[in-house]
């Protein structure tokens, strides 16, 4: 396959093809703002800690700072166009709940706004804000998960009905289809191989949460 070197002026480019879409959550002076964010990820999952990346004139990050908590909505498919415009609105001049129509309610940090609207939302407490330029990254660690009932199965969140999508170059995209089956089919590479399971993948990451903690005591 043949390959060609990829860059702009200013240099190489953070290109992973695809990034989560999401709508973080702050109270900025005492009132709900919503802020769409493709620039995230999961950080941890002992303790559970997720990343967001957010550029320094969002008025968002004001509401960050103010109260060091912010929330994770993730919206479904149908709700592209409030995300799009949660990113391209900025609450310093716009209600952007009014004009969205969204349901606010709180969880456990009553400074994180959550959208009802979204199959899942997270709650997080800030960790860490390191300035790496052009964004700030945020460290958040999960205190309180929600989850829409009508987007489980066996009471696990399905990603067919959270319908979660995806942005990427210019546009937005919807998950496609199923391909394969995590932890499973990557051993038909070689069957022969000692592979580590998802069981002792758990236990070697509490086993290294446990050390920590007995170091820090």
């Amino acid at each position: 396959m043949a390959k060609k070197r990829f860059e702009y002026t200013a240099g190489p480019l953070p290109i992973l093809g695809v990034y989560p879409t999401i709508m973080i959550g702050a109270n900025v002076d005492g009132k709900p703002d919503f802020a769409t964010v493709a620039w995230t990820g999961v950080a941890a999952s002992v303790p559970p800690s997720i990343t967001i990346a957010l550029q320094h004139h969002r008025y968002s990050l004001k509401g960050v700072r103010q109260n060091m908590t912010f929330s994770v909505n993730i919206p479904s498919a149908a709700q592209v166009k409030e995300t799009d415009y949660c990113g391209l609105a900025s609450g310093a001049r716009i209600d952007k709940v009014k004009d969205c129509r969204f349901t606010v309610f709180y969880g456990k940090l009553e400074s994180a706004p959550f959208i009802e609207e979204c199959p899942i939302n997270h709650g997080c407490e800030v960790v860490q804000i390191l300035n790496l330029g052009s964004h700030e990254l945020i460290v958040g660690r999960i205190v309180d998960t929600h989850v829409s009932e009508e987007c489980l199965t066996d009471g696990r969140p399905d990603p067919s009905k959270v319908q979660p999508f995806v942005f990427g170059g210019r546009g937005y995209y919807a998950l496609g289809e199923y391909i394969g089956d995590a932890f499973r089919c990557g051993i038909d590479v070689n069957p022969k191989a000692k592979l580590d399971t998802l069981d002792e993948l758990k236990k070697a990451g509490e086993n290294r949460e446990g050390a920590k903690g007995a170091k820090i005591r």
